[in-house]
């Protein structure tokens, strides 16, 4: 075992440390460790960028335009609303979802699907009396499994498509793999129709709307009186946009409220400030000369609402520029036009000042919105998981989505009969949609999730460190010495199961890129059709239901479903089992 073969192995344990302790947004790992790589000689220039031009991550990035479009209109949202109905059968409402979503999901990007249907869902389950929890974590698992039926249900298969032809091989079909993607999503359907429904929580009031409901325990009023020194003076000269523990939310003049508050808004006597956060700090107010304490206020978030504000909860995303900063740090308000009122992690509100607090993935986050919310560009930064009243001036963008939908489903049938292949055909679908003016150049930038794109780059350059150094093909010949004289099938459940844990943990993209050179050596060793190998890896390190952290979906799903961390366990081990029994024998009697 040469140097350098430690020195990759070294580094990619500690990658892997990184991202399942979660000390920085997983692109930077990945890409600082590509870094390293070429740094130390270990990568050239160009073996580092390849993946920066490989057609996998290219057709991703374009397809983030497409489902961008489709997204925005609210056409799939409102076709929902009419499948569901009235809500009288909870598992008859929930096999009416999981069916077409499953179904969606494999030719749309999960994640936006997830981000859609979560608020709808959410709201429809109250107004119908059920629980939102029996119905979120399915949602998430069901677009995962049909992500896993075509070559465009989720990046993980593009990029493992990019790959194939980097290795000079075919790569995928339109519709190959879902000789396993079919199975897995009809039985994983069954399983949460059955013994994953029973095994789900039952929790019907999500944790921001107790929160919601018991908001006096952490807000409280103030009186400015007219001998403030700072009346007719902004916010921020009288020094309240920064205090201990404690945040501005709104200000009630006579019939008028403003919130959230600007640093701009000027002070006038007989203001009533309301400030929200921990109440133990309130002793700095108090001792401010023209500031009265108002006790027994009844006033509650939702009478703070005025005509241009909304409470919204959002998700804080893992690729988001918010994560591992505090929240001080930000610019939130000025950024977003909107203020933190509470943040939400692990079942439980973060009690410490809303400045200090670190951001997290999954995050969950109470916000008072202002009327510029809905124009800020917060696509890649949080998933807003409760219904917005969108303004009546927003254009109904019904005509772009169908004319979106055409294009794709067309571009599909070209893929699909080898007219086009798929970068190709995505390439000429956003140029349509560019000159039809279906989305504008600056809409499409804000659609596409460029922290995914440089993840999935830097991915490849793992591969190559891994390959180039000869640490693949040393792994794969201990894996095969281990499992061989076990025969084939175990071979590939143990190529399955590590690829599973693996994803569990850390990227699903950067783990088929970093599984790939390795079960190709295998198949190598083995003298067996490479085809299964990577078909298995393609199919694992998609179908990850153990874990929050697992799957981006499984984290938006998280906070606005009440779970816990061993929900997830509960529900999501046995159809990880599940999976990996039907993935391998579908795999051990069609391509060995």
């Amino acid at each position: 075992m040469s140097f350098e073969m430690i020195f990759v192995l070294v580094m990619i344990i500690l990658m892997m440390a990184g991202l399942a302790f979660e000390v920085a947004r997983p692109d930077m790992i990945v890409f600082g460790t590509v870094t390293i790589f070429l740094l130390f000689g270990i990568l050239t220039p160009e073996e580092a960028l390849r993946g920066f031009s490989n057609e996998g991550m290219l057709t991703v990035a374009l397809l983030f335009i497409i489902a961008g479009v489709i997204q925005k209109s609210g056409v799939v949202e409102s076709a929902i609303r009419k499948i569901l109905g009235s809500g009288k059968s909870e598992k008859m409402s929930l096999f009416k979802i999981l069916v077409p979503v499953s179904g969606l999901s494999g030719f749309l990007n999960n994640t936006p699907i997830v981000v859609a249907f979560t608020p709808l869902l959410r709201k429809w389950c109250v107004d119908n009396g059920l629980s939102p929890s029996k119905f979120l974590i399915p949602l998430s698992y069901v677009t995962v499994l049909g992500g896993t039926i075509t070559l465009i249900g989720t990046s993980t298969n593009l990029v493992v498509h990019g790959l194939m032809l980097d290795y000079g091989m075919k790569g995928f079909s339109m519709f190959e793999l879902a000789v396993v993607g079919i199975p897995i999503t009809i039985i994983g359907i069954l399983y949460l129709l059955t013994i994953g429904h029973k095994v789900l929580p039952n929790h019907k009031v999500s944790p921001t709307e107790k929160l919601k409901e018991q908001t006096r325990d952490y807000m409280c009023e103030f009186v400015v009186g007219s001998d403030y020194p700072f009346i007719n003076k902004s916010v921020g000269e009288a020094g309240l946009r920064h205090l201990e523990g404690l945040f501005l939310v709104a200000i009630i003049r006579d019939d008028m409220k403003f919130s959230p508050v600007k640093s701009t808004t000027k002070i006038e006597a007989g203001d009533r400030l309301i400030f929200a956060g921990l109440l133990s700090t309130i002793a700095e107010l108090q001792q401010r000369k023209g500031l009265a304490i108002e006790t027994g206020t009844d006033l509650t978030l939702e009478t703070l609402k005025n005509g241009n504000s909304q409470l919204v909860e959002v998700v804080v995303s893992d690729q988001s520029p918010l994560v591992y900063k505090k929240i001080r740090d930000t610019q939130f308000r000025g950024r977003y036009d909107a203020a933190i009122i509470a943040v939400h992690r692990n079942h439980e509100r973060v009690k410490s000042k809303i400045g200090e607090i670190v951001l997290k993935p999954g995050d969950t986050l109470l916000l008072l919105t202002g009327s510029d919310f809905l124009e800020r560009d917060h696509y890649n930064d949080f998933y807003v998981v409760t219904p917005l009243e969108t303004p009546k001036t927003v254009e109904d963008n019904t005509k772009g989505a169908l004319i979106a939908l055409i294009t794709m489903l067309v571009m599909i049938i070209f893929v699909t009969f080898n007219v086009l292949s798929m970068f190709k055909a995505m390439a000429l679908a956003t140029i349509i949609l560019l000159l039809l003016r279906i989305v504008s150049p600056e809409e499409a930038k804000q659609s596409i999730q460029f922290n995914v794109l440089l993840l999935i780059a830097s991915s490849f350059g793992i591969g190559a460190a891994l390959l180039n150094t000869g640490t693949a093909a040393w792994i794969a010949n201990g894996l095969v010495s281990f499992t061989e004289p076990l025969g084939l099938f175990f071979v590939l459940l143990i190529i399955y199961l590590i690829t599973n844990i693996f994803t569990e943990i850390m990227s699903n993209t950067a783990t088929a890129v970093m599984m790939f050179p390795i079960g190709v050596e295998m198949a190598n060793q083995l003298s067996i059709n490479p085809m299964s190998v990577i078909v298995l890896v393609t199919i694992a390190a998609s179908a990850a239901f153990a874990t929050p952290i697992g799957y981006q979906t499984n984290l938006i799903v998280y906070g606005p479903g009440g779970y816990h961390f061993k929900d997830y366990m509960k529900v999501g081990i046995p159809l990880n089992l599940l999976c990996m029994v039907v993935a391998v024998s579908i795999v051990y009697m069609v391509w060995l």
